[in-house]
């Protein structure tokens, strides 16, 4: 429940700063209605779309509308202010508003199926990432379909209704044209100017994209960060001849320790002979000021001065299915299990000297002590000892068997015959325990017995078939779960003999199954959106320019704050640098669509394209600026469910920041090399108001 009134204050949030951003660059309270409008439209008709595919209000529905906020307006945007550009020349709003609607309708459509479509291979994945994200991946597709619609049919309405060529040119919105028109100018001076310097421009692309590759194999990953769940874990590890009274009285105080934090709400507790199970819950995010991770690591320090019985304090996993411990790498293969047991301690040694553990042991142990009782046949004959009956009185004395039931009060009781616990304590005290002997006497069990003490392990372990040990371990804060499962499996090459092999369980093997889905994922959505702009350009080329111009410049800006190690790579930060594709491929859309059009006009492609980046310049930057300051409460969202929303804000706004900037001057240096020319007489376009005269003044 906190974590979902997070996301609602979080939308709340988006809402107001991205109305506040499109009145600065529109500069008037008309043109603000149009896009302020589309929103709650386009939210309610995903929320429509979500009923009707029977989803369920969650926090990654909820996450997807809070980022739809900052993508649903950017359609809106552009038409409002493409219909005052026309209102600026001198058109009726009718006229600009038909114009404006005709003129972009290509460029919306592409917009909105290529953003719509990089989520279809999310969506439709198998594994842990599709079932979590296919949800989030539809709403936010919905939400995009419904505000192209909304951008082609109500935005020109409302254009044509609201928008007066006056309001352009005065007040607070005459101020903010007059201050873009001399932006554009000097834009498109300094555009001019770098085209004449292509080839040092395309080496600077080459070079930028060049970098995507170490940013991405150097960053850091896990498979989601870490949330604050408001509970603090710790497994009890006893010794294996601990009994329950020594386990309960050594645990007992770790009870102690975590009611002893005022940010403790209730503790639990389970115990075993050999083990258990315990920890506490919080008080909730608003009534404390330290995370669960901070009091982890207290009560490590408390802890840890508790004799007797070890205490391993951990989180829960961020996401479902992971088990007790994050990093968990199985040792297996069909040696026997004391020399698998051998090489996974070597591994345990290592990853200690290494300093990237807080903890690690491996889950076999041979340290249960097991004392045999031998026989001196030889003695039991001179003795004349049944040796069926010396089983059967051990077994009755020492197995704790029942051999009846009695009744008291109405509830019926168990009969176990047995030695006192005082005097079964110890594998010594077997020496003076008397069996039957010849005759009905008793004959001390040591005349003809000797204990042998033996070392077992408590139990063995299977893993895919193999006899395995799996090492188990803890990782401080700043130390990622990639590098600590790196260096266990640099360390398995280099000291695993051949027949033995790694493999992952729990957390540690979503990990390493979800983050290899990422690359495929991203390709095909890339091959995805590619394949759709080429039918909607009807050109192959054009779809390279938008892609190759902005795309792999976005993501290598978004990648360097993973490699700066501002976020990880996980499975929020991925979905980030998927929606980064769609959202980005907007900028080289516009450009490259207006630059063919003004080819078509009689413009070469040195003039074409210049004049499209300047006249698609305030678009852009609107739909940059509310996509980045819409995302923004994302990147400083604090409390439950935070670490998601970091790390898709931190990938959404430093990508479109440095994407957008490099797009203005790669995408026209692009155009200009591969770029086909469009003949001139192609663009003839019917009367855009036959059957709208233009009405004549009263008097007339």
């Amino acid at each position: 429940e906190n974590a979902i009134d997070e996301v609602l204050k979080t939308l709340g949030e988006t809402l107001l700063i991205v109305i506040l951003v499109i009145f600065l660059f529109l500069g008037s309270f008309r043109a603000v209605i149009i896009p302020v409008v589309a929103i709650p439209i386009s939210l309610i008709g995903a929320v429509f779309l979500m009923f009707v595919a029977g989803f369920t209000i969650n926090l990654l529905t909820l996450l997807a509308i809070v980022l739809s906020v900052g993508l649903v307006v950017d359609d809106a945007i552009v038409m409002v202010e493409n219909i005052e550009r026309h209102l600026h020349l001198g058109e009726s709003p009718l006229q600009a508003a038909l114009k404006a609607a005709r003129e972009l309708v290509g460029p919306i459509i592409a917009m909105t199926i290529t953003l719509a479509a990089v989520y279809a291979p999310i969506g439709i994945q198998g594994g842990l990432t599709g079932a979590l994200f296919r949800e989030f991946a539809f709403t936010l597709a919905g939400a995009v379909i419904v505000s192209g619609v909304v951008a082609l049919t109500l935005s020109p309405m409302m254009g044509s209704k609201l928008l007066k060529a006056a309001d352009t040119e005065r007040g607070f919105a005459g101020f903010i044209n007059r201050r873009f028109d001399a932006f554009r100018r000097l834009y498109t001076r300094v555009l001019a100017g770098t085209l004449q310097f292509r080839p040092v421009v395309l080496v600077l692309w080459v070079l930028v994209v060049a970098l995507m590759a170490p940013f991405y194999f150097l960053s850091q990953k896990e498979l989601a960060p870490t949330e604050d769940q408001g509970v603090v874990f710790a497994i009890v590890q006893a010794s294996a001849n601990s009994t329950l009274d020594q386990t309960k009285l050594f645990a007992g105080k770790m009870n102690d320790v975590f009611q002893s934090f005022p940010e403790s709400d209730n503790t639990f507790q389970i115990l075993s002979p050999t083990g258990g199970f315990g920890g506490m819950v919080t008080k909730p995010w608003s009534d404390r000021k330290k995370t669960s991770e901070q009091l982890r690591l207290e009560a490590s320090a408390e802890l840890s001065k508790i004799p007797g019985v070890r205490f391993i304090p951990l989180t829960p996993p961020p996401l479902p299915g992971g088990g007790g411990f994050p990093v968990d790498v199985a040792v297996a293969s069909t040696a026997e299990p004391a020399q698998v047991a051998e090489f996974a301690d070597q591994l345990v040694q290592k990853a200690f000297a290494s300093g990237l553990f807080m903890y690690a042991d491996t889950d076999v142990k041979f340290d249960q002590p097991q004392t045999e009782v031998v026989l001196d046949r030889d003695l039991v004959r001179s003795l004349n000892v049944n040796l069926s009956e010396t089983g059967s009185d051990l077994s009755t004395m020492l197995g704790g068997n029942y051999v009846n039931r009695f009744s008291i009060q109405g509830r019926s009781y168990k009969v176990i015959p047995q030695v006192k616990r005082a005097e079964r304590l110890t594998a010594e005290q077997l020496e003076g325990i008397h069996v039957k002997g010849p005759g009905g006497t008793l004959v001390p069990l040591s005349t003809f017995a000797t204990l042998k003490t033996t070392v077992e392990p408590r139990e063995l372990k299977r893993f895919q078939q193999l006899n395995a040990v799996r090492v188990q371990g803890v990782i401080p804060p700043g130390v990622s779960l990639d590098q600590a499962l790196s260096f266990l499996e640099t360390e398995g090459r280099r000291s695993l003999p051949q027949g033995f092999t790694l493999d992952y369980a729990g957390e540690s093997r979503q990990l390493r199954t979800e983050g290899s889905k990422f690359l495929g994922t991203f390709l095909l959505s890339g091959i995805l959106i590619y394949l759709v702009l080429a039918a909607q350009f009807e050109s192959f080329r054009d779809p390279f320019i938008i892609l190759a111009g902005s795309v792999p410049l976005a993501l290598s800006g978004a990648l360097l704050f993973s490699f700066l190690d501002r976020t990880t790579l996980n499975i929020y930060s991925q979905v980030g640098l998927i929606t980064l594709v769609g959202l980005v491929s907007k900028n080289g859309i516009l450009i490259v669509q207006f630059a063919n059009h003004l080819q078509e006009t009689g413009l070469d492609k040195l003039q074409a394209v210049i004049e499209a980046a300047g006249t698609r310049l305030r678009p852009i930057l609107m739909t940059t600026a509310a996509t980045v300051v819409g995302h923004l409460p994302l990147v400083f969202a604090t409390g439950p469910g935070a670490g998601a929303r970091n790390s898709i804000g931190i990938m959404l706004v430093s990508g479109m920041i440095i994407g957008t900037c490099f797009t203005l001057f790669i995408v026209p240096s692009i155009y200009v090399v591969v770029a086909r020319k469009h003949s001139l007489g192609s663009a003839q376009e019917p009367p855009l108001e036959p059957s709208f005269p233009n009405p004549q003044p009263a008097g007339a």
